[in-house]
């Protein structure tokens, strides 16, 4: 008998125990937790792909943003667009300026730097199919005509008197 009193006692002791430290611990939490910070505001983008020729829109072109902070990088935010060629972005902070980069299969990228300074920010850009390359070896109307607008020949451009061929030393 006297056995499970003591027993029934200890347990009561182990259990007031548990409780007072339980709230002692979360009062030292209190003490200790951090200040919430409010998040800045953030924009936010929309960014629509077409096609250059017909304006239909480009399906699954990556939308690359990348914060910059001075000239270092802040990291990399990538999306892809919809079938409607749209790609939506709500985390990019305002003040902050922004490097985006659309790639998409097919099409020249493009790329440019732009500040967040509006609370929504909507962007069309429109994509073309590669050109030709230059090439100094290949006569191209391109070639011809920047001849034409420096007014100068290969033989004027040339230093002085190494457009005429010198006799042989005798």
């Amino acid at each position: 008998m006297l056995r499970s009193s003591l027993s029934r006692i200890a347990l009561v002791m182990v259990g007031l125990g548990l409780a007072l430290s339980s709230l002692s611990a979360q009062q030292e939490d209190t003490h200790k937790s951090r200040k919430f910070k409010v998040p800045p505001a953030s924009s936010r983008i929309e960014v629509t792909v077409l096609r250059d020729i017909n304006g239909k829109p480009i399906e699954n072109a990556a939308v690359i943003f990348h914060p910059v902070e001075g000239d270092r990088d802040k990291g990399v935010m990538e999306l892809k667009t919809n079938e409607d060629g749209k790609a939506m972005i709500d985390v990019i902070p305002m003040g902050d300026t922004v490097r985006l980069q659309i790639i998409a299969r097919g099409f020249q990228t493009v790329g440019q730097d732009f500040k967040v300074d509006k609370g929504a920010i909507f962007m069309t850009v429109r994509l073309r199919r590669p050109g030709d390359q230059y090439s100094i070896y290949k006569s191209t109307p391109q070639a011809a005509d920047s001849m034409q607008r420096n007014n100068a020949t290969p033989a004027e451009a040339s230093p002085q008197g190494a457009d005429k061929p010198q006799p042989p030393a005798k």
